[in-house]
């Protein structure tokens, strides 16, 4: 499995980011699992299933620029209320603290 470069100043795309989420959970022991939910806008891009039955919902942007539609700020409040662990990742810093919060 290559690792991809994520640094805070690049300018890389979000599939970047997803990608090495994906292999950091990977390393990790857990599954970060793409989700899509049909009429539900604001849906976070990928559930992430670590060891232990830990269950975190992630939402990706670039490392740059990259915003929250108002529609995800409302589910992240829902998901948030009852009581879930919802992260925002935009690079590798945030990888390992998700994953270091486990």
């Amino acid at each position: 499995m290559q690792r991809v470069n994520v640094g805070v100043n690049a300018k890389v795309r979000e599939r970047t980011v997803e990608r090495e989420l994906t292999i950091q959970t990977m390393l990790a022991g857990g599954m970060a699992l793409k989700v899509k939910v049909t009429g539900r806008r604001g849906f976070v891009d990928r559930l992430v299933l670590l060891p232990g039955g830990k269950v975190k919902f992630v939402e990706l942007k670039r490392p740059r620029g990259g915003r929250l539609s108002p529609q995800q700020k409302q589910f992240h409040a829902e998901l948030r209320n009852l009581q879930m662990t919802v992260a925002l990742v935009k690079n590798p810093g945030d990888i390992a603290r998700l994953l270091a919060s486990s």
